[in-house]
């Protein structure tokens, strides 16, 4: 564990080390981030998401510098679409990032979205956890904008900031059938163009519709309940930026700050924390089950073998499913007999 130690030593290197080796789901990469996982906990994680060309990049650049000139430091991850024949991320929105250059307080690395149509790829909440343990103050993860399908943010973010461009038109009336919903604070950038006002009216007339259900005017989402959102006084603002200019990014910093504030007076922030460990376990199991059914898949022939014989009505899906999985449902009941006998194992 020397890289492990290393990185909680301030070693910039070993954690650009570990989030590769994280990203790559390298041999041990597991043991790495179950080292760090105690060294975690104090960092406000931010989310960034919005439709491509909302300004996005500028804006998180922006937002960074304004953090490091109240001396807080930063760790940026950018999640770029997948490369169809590497995997790898395509766009590199570090390019646009370029205000803190040298600057060794600010660490930004561009990850693959790897096909997730969530947004956001497995390895991303273990890099949030190489960061927090390294010690950055913020961390701010800016999505691909792929739409409304972009909602994992939510499960990795303590606040998100989902931005809007003014005059979208069918796109503010797509938000409310997705990413509207997990917004904390919706951020109308380019607000120098015309129908920005417009553009932030529609929006708070929307958080007020959002607000309906709470008077049991309509019934709170899935998404609403995932992160707590019916025990929540937290009203989203809307804020207007020009991110090219800097304007409104000090402004968006303090209400950023105050909803940090208000989730750990309020409670919030330990309650969606164990929502949020609670979704990763069974990501993580179901994962680890998918990669062990694999193996009794291949010790026993193939899956075009299986489907072959399925194919041929000597035998169905339901069947094959049942003998792969039932070498797990013996230990699973193996043990249970166990514990029952002598409860101290």
């Amino acid at each position: 564990m020397s890289l492990v130690s290393d990185l909680l030593a301030g070693d910039h290197r070993a954690l650009a080390r570990t989030i590769t080796t994280i990203e790559n789901r390298a041999s041990g990469y597991r043991d790495i981030v179950s080292e760090l996982h105690e060294h975690t906990g104090t960092a406000d994680v931010i989310g960034v998401t919005g439709s491509p060309g909302a300004g996005k990049s500028t804006l998180v650049d922006k937002l960074t510098r304004q953090y490091r000139d109240n001396d807080l430091t930063v760790g940026v991850l950018a999640i770029d679409p997948s490369s169809p024949f590497t995997g790898g991320s395509v766009l590199g929105d570090r390019i646009r990032m370029g205000s803190t250059t040298g600057d060794m307080d600010v660490f930004v690395r561009s990850m693959s979205a790897r096909g997730r149509l969530g947004g956001l790829s497995t390895a991303t909440a273990d890099a949030v956890k190489a960061l927090d343990a390294f010690g950055k103050d913020k961390i701010i993860i800016e999505t691909v904008g792929a739409g409304q399908n972009e909602i994992d943010i939510v499960k990795t973010a303590d606040t998100v900031a989902v931005l809007v461009p003014p005059e979208t038109g069918d796109d503010i009336q797509m938000l409310k059938a997705g990413i509207f919903e997990i917004g904390d604070v919706f951020v109308v950038n380019k607000a120098d163009l015309s129908g920005a006002d417009r553009t932030v009216k529609e929006l708070q007339e929307m958080i007020r519709t959002r607000e309906d259900y709470t008077t049991g005017e309509n019934e709170p989402t899935a998404i609403d309940q995932a992160i707590d959102r019916t025990e929540t006084d937290w009203e989203p603002q809307v804020i207007e930026t020009i991110a090219n200019d800097g304007e409104g990014v000090e402004e968006l910093a303090t209400v950023l700050q105050e909803h940090a504030e208000y989730l750990v007076e309020s409670g919030t922030r330990t309650r969606r924390a164990q929502q949020r460990y609670a979704q990763e376990i069974t990501t993580h199991l179901r994962e680890d089950l998918r990669h062990l059914t694999a193996q009794e898949i291949d010790a026993r022939g193939s899956l075009d073998e299986f489907a072959a014989a399925v194919t041929r009505r000597e035998t169905d899906p339901y069947t094959i499913v049942d003998e792969l999985i039932a070498p797990i449902e013996e230990c699973i009941h193996h043990r249970a007999d166990r514990e029952e006998i002598d409860p101290e194992r």
